[in-house]
């Protein structure tokens, strides 16, 4: 049986064990590590945590979908009158939805064990890696035009050219596929030790990639690293840090208020997949040779890579929360829809929270700058 790496992006190799020719037997080429107390962990933490990350994310999406699906049939003009940013967020809506669904089966199998058959597994791991590439990337695309809006002030002529954002989207979505056919060529089902006994196995769904193939080993974490993260966080700082200065004429409450936003924004990033990426890393350094590391450094490298990875995951419910519940217009689509489907009565104090004072012109804060420049829901 192979050493399985506990988390649902994990790599393992097939020169675990090498095969002699004279003895006829398996036998293995190194020590292992005890993993006995890790895929303890795992089974208790993982599906617990993917679970709630699957609840959270679900009615989040579902929310800024419906909203703004409900806002574009109000709007005239056709798919290309849709706001750019408004376009990257039902795009960013739909991966992350697509990502949390995959998540049940990944607690399922920590539960119990994988039960859903080799095409299920190929399929969801897929899936697995299209919509985590495609979500981050989506990301940096709304800080671009973000960027673009307000620093340079040419949304109006990007208004009428908005089907270059779903230009980009075909190609974000075709990189992703790109990537995640690798989950495609090398996920397997493969039965993995669980306790002292060799007897007793867990069926668990994994990439396993070519022996003696340092190119996989390292080439895959140091692409989740650099358009997993890097790419898309030098994108975020630099857009948001040329429209945080481009706002410092604005009004003290202003400024306030958009510091509170673009801080939100970045730092929600760094803190979800930056421990996953620095474990990562570590991981990759080691194997490289770079870095030495006995059994308790793995051991911490494969909790910490655990951890942090339901951390960058619990992303895709977050997002609905910084994305689209700050905005007022936001709020206002929601108020109306919940009216529509409910009742105004019951909702008697939703038309304060969903925008009060609709005669009064609203602030020029850092959303409202961006919904008059690019009109989008998320104001």
């Amino acid at each position: 049986m192979d050493h399985v790496k506990a988390t649902t992006d994990y790599y393992i190799y097939e020169d675990s064990y090498n095969y002699s020719s004279e003895t006829g037997s398996s036998q293995s080429s190194s020590v292992p590590c005890n993993q006995d107390g890790i895929m303890d962990f795992t089974r208790s933490y993982s599906p617990v945590v993917y679970s709630l990350v699957f609840v959270l994310a679900l009615v989040g999406n579902i929310l800024v979908l419906c909203v703004l699906m409900r806002y574009r049939t109000s709007q005239t003009g056709g798919t290309c009158s849709f706001s750019l940013t408004d376009t990257f967020l039902l795009h960013l809506a739909v991966s992350d939805l697509l990502l949390a669904l995959t998540l049940p089966l990944f607690a399922v199998q920590w539960a119990h064990q994988w039960v859903f058959g080799m095409a299920a597994c190929k399929i969801s791991g897929a899936l697995f890696s299209l919509n985590r590439y495609s979500g981050i990337l989506f990301l940096a695309c709304i800080s671009f035009d973000r960027y673009l809006a307000i620093v340079h002030a040419i949304s109006t002529g990007w208004k009428r050219n908005t089907c270059h954002a779903q230009i980009a989207c075909t190609l974000i979505w075709t990189v992703c596929m790109g990537l995640s056919g690798v989950d495609i060529a090398f996920r397997q089902v493969v039965e993995v030790e669980v306790g002292r006994s060799r007897d007793q196995g867990l069926l668990v769904c994994q990439t396993v990639f070519p022996h003696s193939s340092v190119q996989w080993k390292v080439g895959m974490p140091l692409v989740n690293l650099v358009l997993g993260f890097g790419l898309p966080l030098l994108v975020m700082l630099y857009c948001y840090i040329r429209i945080f200065r481009s706002l410092c004429n604005a009004s003290r409450r202003q400024k306030r208020k958009s510091l509170h936003l673009i801080v939100s924004l970045v730092s929600m990033f760094v803190l979800c997949w930056a421990p996953y990426n620095s474990f990562q890393l570590a991981e990759s350094l080691k194997k490289l040779g770079v870095i030495s590391g006995g059994c308790q450094f793995e051991r911490t490298v494969d909790i910490g890579i655990l951890v942090s990875e339901s951390m960058g995951l619990s992303h895709c419910a977050l997002n609905p929360l910084l994305y689209g519940f700050v905005g007022v217009k936001f709020r206002r689509e929601l108020t109306r829809m919940c009216k529509g489907l409910l009742g105004q009565r019951f909702y008697p104090g939703m038309k304060e929270w969903g925008g009060q004072r609709k005669t009064r012109r609203p602030t020029r804060s850092f959303s409202s700058a961006e919904s008059e420049n690019t009109h989008s829901v998320m104001a």
